[in-house]
């Protein structure tokens, strides 16, 4: 469901909302682990002989689903046994999807979480390619199929999802005992912060994409403050315009949402009714297009809303919000980050006065987008908590921004209890940003020092570290070059 407008694979790298594509083969169960700690991986180099899918299942709790071929590499998509509640492990039970792609146990590992599904086709993070390692990918708890059956919800913060990365890092750092980074992008990159202040001793470095931090819930002004200023004066006349005319024809586009929601089935008991989930996803259109575009995709906007057709306006707020994203079909994958936006995460409240008194309900809160029958209570402290232990401990940690993508309006800061941490912002950003993207000195300097807290950093790197690069060579399958990002629905969702 997710659409494209710069193309490929996800941010399944970076940004990462890709749905997990259900891969088939029966479960081989883990046996009992063995004394051995060798492997043999496709690429060699290993001492021992024994095969790392045996060394792998030998984990307790550890079942395969799939290995899936890929020249250079092992790749398994894998089921992981986690207790429901970290604290009181005895009360039960469900199965993580873990996916991992193998190299070698001499090489690094790549910790990369995206903070919805995984994806289970191979994929390399950035980091991934720049240190040649492993990747474990972890799907996000709740994120179907790793949902509890039933599902209590209060198990949903994020200090047991940090619990379940701790518990996945701890099983399989017998086997990949050489240095570890964790990353991921916009939730993903919070995910991978949050990890890092609940068990700050597991990784050796953090690179966090694009990771919005919503410190205070209610005070939202830095949203507004940078729509009011993003791009060109003429590229923000062409969004407002056009969502400005999307809200004033409303009873005609209504009458083509009802045939298209008809044709596909759409329903919308969720948020409530059609004229609801139309006007959210109108009201998205501009969050939308900064997060996925570029100043250069603006010549393709209508430049002339009041004088376009009403399939001009439909065709553009369709392509650039997607109207199946508050249909009850678009909501039902996400109900867990709708949920940890309005229990902890925060979410943003940006105000549009170019729309004037034409909304009827304003930005509406992830309340709605969550079925009442799961109850939602907010916590304030949370990100406080976080932001606060970032700012004063934060040890070997990257943030990268894109300097267009609204997300970016509130980013972690690093403060003076910061060591050896950076911030980079790629100028002309979506939220596709990643270090690639980074200008030439800073892009050398965000690489040696990834390849430094992985324990990679060749001599010539040593001798000058504006020689660093990646160690792997691109790959068109595996890697996404900067910028590209997986397009959905806008829905205002990292």
């Amino acid at each position: 469901m997710r659409k494209s407008l710069t193309g490929v694979l996800s941010l399944a790298m970076l940004i990462g909302t890709v749905a997990a594509t259900g891969a088939s083969a029966g479960a081989a169960t883990a046996a009992e682990p063995t004394a051995q700690r060798g492997g043999a991986a496709a690429s060699g180099g290993e001492a021992n002989t024994e095969d790392i899918k045996d060394r792998i299942l030998a984990i307790p709790g550890m079942s395969l689903i799939e290995e899936k071929p890929y020249p250079g590499y092992r790749y398994f998509v894998l089921d992981y046994t986690q207790p429901v509640d970290h604290r009181r492990p005895s009360k039960g039970t469900f199965k993580q999807r873990v996916t991992l792609l193998h190299k070698d146990t001499s090489r690094p590992t790549v910790f990369f979480t995206s903070g919805y599904n995984v994806s289970t086709n191979p994929s390399r993070s950035e980091p991934t390619q720049i240190v040649d390692g492993n990747q474990v990918s972890l799907e996000y708890r709740f994120f179907t199929p790793s949902r509890p059956a039933p599902a209590d919800w209060s198990k949903l913060d994020i200090w047991q999802a940090a619990s379940d990365q701790h518990r996945v890092f701890t099983a399989l750092k017998r086997i990949y005992a050489k240095k570890w980074l964790a990353t991921g992008g916009s939730k993903g990159g919070m995910t991978a912060t949050y990890f890092e202040r609940f068990y700050p001793k597991d990784m050796d470095g953090v690179v966090a994409y694009v990771a919005p931090n919503d410190v205070v819930n209610n005070e939202d002004s830095a949203y507004d403050r940078f729509f009011a200023s993003v791009g060109t004066k003429d590229c923000r006349d062409r969004l407002s315009g056009v969502q400005r005319e999307a809200l004033i024809r409303r009873a005609p586009l209504e009458e083509k949402y009802q045939e298209y929601a008809a044709a596909n089935g759409y329903t919308f008991n969720t948020v409530g009714s059609l004229d609801r989930a139309y006007e959210a996803t109108v009201m998205d259109y501009v969050w939308a297009f900064w997060q996925y575009s570029l100043v250069a995709d603006c010549a393709a906007l209508p430049a002339d809303a009041k004088n376009a057709s009403d399939q001009e306006i439909w065709d553009s707020v369709d392509g650039i919000s997607g109207f199946s994203a508050y249909a009850d079909q678009g909501l039902e994958t996400y109900t867990p980050y709708y949920y940890q936006a309005g229990t902890q995460l925060g979410s943003p409240d940006i105000k549009q006065p170019w729309l004037g008194k034409l909304s009827r309900y304003g930005y509406q809160p992830p309340r709605n987008f969550v079925p009442r029958s799961i109850p939602m209570t907010f916590q304030p402290w949370a990100m406080r908590d976080v932001d606060n232990w970032v700012k004063r401990n934060a040890r070997q940690m990257m943030y990268v921004y894109g300097e267009n993508d609204p997300w970016g309006a509130e980013p972690f800061r690093l403060g003076r209890g910061a060591r050896d941490s950076h911030t980079y912002t790629v100028p002309g950003g979506n939220h596709g940003a990643r270090v690639s993207g980074l200008v030439a000195d800073e892009k050398a300097k965000a690489t040696a020092a990834i390849l430094r807290w992985a324990g990679v950093t060749p001599a010539a790197v040593e001798a000058d570290p504006a020689k660093a690069k990646p160690l792997a060579k691109f790959d068109t399958k595996l890697d996404l070059r900067n910028g590209e990002i997986e397009r959905g629905e806008g829905m205002l969702r990292p």
